[in-house]
């Protein structure tokens, strides 16, 4: 019924991000399901009990119709697409609780009011989930890289048992090879802004995610080839399934 609803409502031309939301992917966990809406490019909500947790929240408020308002935000990054004042403004996130890296947090303040900055290597506690920063950068590591290192988080929460990765801009890099039981990671590729398909298959291969993500696929040639990016991990490896969704519903 959910999908003929949404599919009733796109042909009266309703924007596909309100049905984008209604249909959350399941992560099974302890005492109770995660729920996981895929909003728009790096964005996404995640539920678990009574929490609600938005990450990199772009695109406007649209997206978000439907769901409850968030607990708290996460962002990873400066640029546009990660931290979007306008729709943080349009959630009416002023007093949300926001975590952030410390760049993000000299940009948002003093609009933003409860601030929270997260360094690579920092973890804390939400509730009943754990927040940890870790590293996000482009290669080579020098003058010319668009996500310098220590400027920008990448993410692993354990909720309910599970590990999320989610990986915010980074090329194929150590740290993110060096992950330990992840078991549901989000992974960019688009060019020039993060790594290719490749980097970014050859990286899951290392560490082994259960279920992967592409997501945040966009890039200046349009986007790029997850179909590739699945065929890549499933003639090499039995032990991470990927999953393809529509994080570009406009």
């Amino acid at each position: 019924m959910k999908h003929l609803i949404c599919t009733i409502l796109l042909s009266i031309f309703i924007q596909p991000a309100f049905c984008q939301s209604s249909t959350p992917e399941i992560i099974s966990a302890s005492e109770g399901e995660i729920k996981i809406y895929p909003i728009l490019h790096a964005t996404m909500a995640i539920e678990y009990q009574d929490m609600m947790i938005y990450v990199d929240p772009y695109g406007g408020k649209k997206g978000f119709e439907g769901l409850a308002a968030p607990s708290a935000i996460l962002i990873t990054d400066i640029h546009g697409d990660h931290m979007n004042t306008e729709t943080l403004q349009q959630l009416e996130a002023q007093s949300t609780q926001i975590i952030a890296p410390q760049a993000v947090v000299e940009k948002l303040t003093p609009e933003f009011t409860k601030l929270t900055p997260l360094a690579n290597g920092k973890n804390m506690t939400l509730q009943n989930i754990t927040i940890e920063a870790v590293p996000m950068y482009n290669l080579p590591e020098d003058s010319t890289s668009r996500h310098p290192k220590g400027r920008g988080n990448g993410y692993v929460l354990t909720i309910g048992g599970k590990r999320i990765y989610i990986s915010g801009d980074t090329e194929d890099i150590m740290e993110m090879r060096a992950l330990k039981k992840i078991d549901v990671a989000f992974v960019c590729m688009n060019l020039p802004y993060t790594m290719t398909v490749e980097a970014a298959a050859d990286a899951v291969l290392e560490f082994t995610p259960k279920v992967v993500y592409p997501f945040h696929y966009r890039g200046k040639g349009g986007f790029s080839d997850v179909e590739t990016f699945r065929r890549l991990i499933h003639v090499s490896s039995d032990q991470t399934e990927v999953r393809l969704v529509n994080w570009y519903p406009e």
